[in-house]
């Protein structure tokens, strides 16, 4: 190893990191896992040995102020990224926290404030920004194959317990108090981040948020409409409490000559334009680490090698957006 390696430690290796995250920060050139920290020590151990990692902590301010770490990995629950992400930019360590970055936008504020008067660099794990998938849609959009872009329909209804979900002892995902909200603030990210990567900052939000089926105190109903530049407009339902057989995941995107569609959590594109009858469908395989790419992005951007794929300004935009359609009605 060199100077500019990345030397990781990671706050909350838990089972979102066993394949998705984890395992990519060693795979990734100039990357290497330094140490892992999980507050059931028996738990971080078994981890650190699975996976090939010499140091493993219960306490996080142990992980942060190991010497030989230079970069910090936060993937516990949302109400401890605010606190984390301060200490190691107080530190001068790198950050890449996952998301939805904090609990609501103005702890997302607090972060930018700090990440501006620290040395250290920081970085969102909006992820799906780096997927060849995604960049295939803004591709088609930034080319106009579909014209001007009318409107957006966001569907992602799903029973009361989501197979998307990863399960773990403690449903922390619908304690508001652990995760802001519910399943909206756990899954929405994904879907708000690409419509602000897609289109831009929105210049106007509204919507409401509801507890339907009581069965959790998270609410498990959400709906939302953003103004986008140049008049885009998009409507968001995100129900939590469907019937099986009623689950969707679709985002429409309907243009002046054609439209898009795709899951957020599949991995094929359907567009079609006026210039053709014929309706094309693109596959893709996500990397077995699917966060692989955006990790590769981030470990260049920290290496001063390449730009910030998502920074805090725009998490805290994403952060607007999922506090402004969870208000009550």
């Amino acid at each position: 190893m060199n100077q500019s390696t990345i030397k990781w430690g990671i706050i909350g290796c838990g089972d979102v990191t066993e394949v998705k995250s984890g395992p990519a920060f060693n795979k990734v050139a100039g990357s290497q896992i330094i140490a892992v920290m999980r507050r059931d020590a028996e738990k971080a151990a078994d981890y650190a040995q699975r996976h090939g990692i010499g140091k493993w902590y219960s306490d996080a301010d142990e992980l942060l102020n190991d010497q030989e770490i230079n970069s910090i990995y936060i993937a516990t629950p949302p109400v401890y990224h605010k606190e984390y992400t301060l200490k190691a930019l107080a530190l001068g360590k790198n950050v890449y926290v996952e998301k939805p970055v904090t609990l609501n936008a103005q702890e997302a504020k607090d972060i930018a404030e700090a990440a501006k008067a620290s040395t250290a660099k920081l970085s969102v794990a909006h992820y799906r920004r780096a997927l060849p998938m995604f960049l295939f849609v803004k591709d088609l959009l930034d080319r106009k194959q579909i014209g001007d872009v009318r409107t957006v329909q966001i569907k992602m209804w799903q029973s009361r317990k989501p197979q998307l979900i990863t399960y773990t002892e403690h449903a922390w995902r619908v304690d508001p108090a652990l995760s802001g909200g519910g399943y909206f603030h756990d899954l929405s990210p994904h879907q708000l981040d690409l419509m602000l990567y897609f289109f831009g900052t929105p210049t106007h939000l509204h919507g409401f948020s509801l507890n339907q089926a009581d069965i959790t105190p998270a609410d498990d109903h959400t709906a939302g409409i953003a103004l986008f530049p140049n008049n885009v407009v998009l409507n968001g339902s995100w129900s939590f409490n469907v019937d099986e057989e009623e689950q969707i995941d679709e985002c429409l995107i309907v243009g002046s000559t054609g439209s898009i569609s795709f899951p957020f959590f599949g991995n094929t594109v359907t567009w079609q334009n006026e210039d053709s009858d014929d309706v094309e469908v693109v596959k893709f395989e996500h990397p077995q680490h699917i966060q692989q790419p955006m990790i590769e992005r981030v470990v260049n951007f920290f290496q001063d090698k390449g730009d910030n794929l998502c920074d805090i300004e725009q998490a805290i935009i994403v952060m607007q957006m999922i506090d402004s359609f969870a208000a009550k009605p």
